[in-house]
């Protein structure tokens, strides 16, 4: 009998850790080749770990709600193969050549101020003897790409982020304590930072800037003896602090506009049987939505970006995340990476493979990671339009509206007529920091343009 460590796998390069939810084996069950052993968590998505040997669980080493850290042992199972032979360990190594950094602890007067005076001695990492407190240095201190990306848009600084006590393993910064660090530094900056009122002599009504939602007490909710009372589960607290996070860092607007879509619904009716024999593919409408964006994104680039602060970063890819919902209620938003060097039937592709293994619990973390701009399609729910919550760090999000047949004035060359046509409103939430009225408008636009000049007599 052998035992064999499983091994947390890497899952994506923005990845470094994961949250176990579920053990699908206990100890004691046995295991074929391939099946799923644990369900795993990350900032992302959700996925399972398979064992690659057949054998019996014999430990689980994390327990539920635990973190992992990619390529750490998280089982043990036992195997049929023989025990490989012991292999004898090799002679210690001599005093000289231990590590520099274990040298380097706490070292003497004399020897500190020997290395002070060499050339480039200074230069070298050194390691400070281990303390309780669980305040680290940051460059061995490891964050994740969700801390790091809620601490810019928080603009705290990395000295700052270093100060922070963290939860986690290992004294780990977590999200939830960089969200309590910063809901307690608004508390603070709210009750030490008052505004100057002048009093005028007579008695007057006085007006005050409003606090931060942050720095508000949650009025208590009182639930009655027939009320149900669910806890939400992980991808919905995630989902949670997301939302409230961007609706404190953007300044929400959204316009909207309608478009006659009538040549690209008879369009789609005439080729997606064509489509669907010879590519094996159904044809929806949502990579055709996908297209018209990437287009306007070229026409228009700076609604391509990010915010930093005072800096905007102007994206060189255009990756266009699709808002998904999954079977259990929860969002995700997989992104079609470079959708601009994509033609439509790579984009038909791209959006059922992404659509269908979200539907399946199959997503990779990099398959959600660095989107540029998102499109969500309300109009799959029989919803006309809507005002999305932009998805962070982006500037904008486009919502695109169920298409319905509507009396609609046309111009002819005969004068005005009443016809049936096919009509659909497009909205788009914007961050008005740096999208300002004309470019979000005139960006929406030409999105509506792209889809009302469809080419009849398109071949793809």
């Amino acid at each position: 009998m052998a035992k064999y460590q499983l091994l947390l796998p890497k899952m994506g390069e923005s990845v470094a850790e994961a949250t176990v939810i579920t053990w699908l084996k206990n100890p004691g069950d046995k295991i074929d080749a391939d099946d799923a052993v644990v369900e795993i968590a990350t900032d992302k998505v959700d996925s399972d770990v398979p064992s690659p040997v057949s054998g019996v669980l014999v430990e689980q080493l994390y327990q539920k709600d635990e973190v992992v850290q990619v390529g750490s042992p998280i089982a043990i199972i036992e195997t049929d193969e023989e025990e490989p032979a012991p292999v004898a360990a090799p002679p210690a190594e001599p005093e000289q050549t231990k590590p520099v950094a274990e040298k380097l602890v706490e070292p003497e007067p004399e020897v500190q101020a020997i290395e002070d005076n060499i050339p480039g001695i200074n230069q070298l990492p050194k390691v400070d003897a281990p303390v309780a407190s669980t305040v680290q240095s940051s460059s061995v201190r490891f964050y994740s790409p969700l801390v790091r990306n809620i601490a810019n848009q928080e603009n705290v600084s990395q000295a700052e982020l270093d100060a922070i006590p963290g939860t986690g393993a290992e004294g780990r910064l977590t999200k939830d304590d960089l969200l309590a660090y910063l809901e307690n530094r608004n508390r603070d900056q709210g009750n030490t930072i008052q505004p100057v009122i002048l009093q005028p002599s007579a008695p007057q009504p006085t007006t005050t800037s409003p606090q931060p939602a942050t720095s508000q007490p949650a009025a208590p909710i009182r639930a009655s003896g027939g009320d149900e009372i669910i806890e939400m589960d992980r991808m919905r607290r995630l989902i949670s602090d997301h939302m409230v996070m961007s609706t404190h860092t953007s300044a929400h607007v959204t316009s909207f506009v309608e478009a006659d879509v009538t040549n690209l619904v008879y369009w789609r009716e005439r080729i997606k049987a064509k489509f669907e024999s010879r590519e094996g593919e159904k044809i929806t409408y949502t990579p055709i939505f996908i297209e018209a964006v990437a287009k306007a994104i070229a026409d228009m680039p700076m609604i391509n970006v990010s915010v930093n602060g005072t800096q905007i970063i102007k994206k060189k890819d255009v990756n266009i995340g699709m808002a998904t919902a999954l079977p259990n209620g929860n969002l995700i938003v997989p992104v079609i990476r470079r959708a601009d060097t994509l033609n439509l039937v790579g984009l038909v592709k791209s959006v059922n493979d992404l659509a269908g293994r979200a539907r399946n619990n199959k997503l990779k973390p990099d398959d959600a990671a660095d989107g540029t701009f998102t499109v969500t399609n309300i109009g799959m729910f029989g919803n006309i339009m809507g005002t999305p919550i932009i998805n962070q760090p982006q500037v904008a999000i486009l919502a695109v509206g169920t298409i319905k047949k509507k009396p609609a004035v046309l111009e002819t060359p005969t004068g005005d007529v009443i016809a049936i046509r096919h009509m659909m409103y497009l909205s788009m939430s914007y961050d008005h920091r740096v999208v300002d009225g004309a470019l979000g408008g005139s960006f929406l636009k030409r999105v509506a343009d792209y889809l009302e000049n469809w080419d009849l007599n398109r071949e793809i």
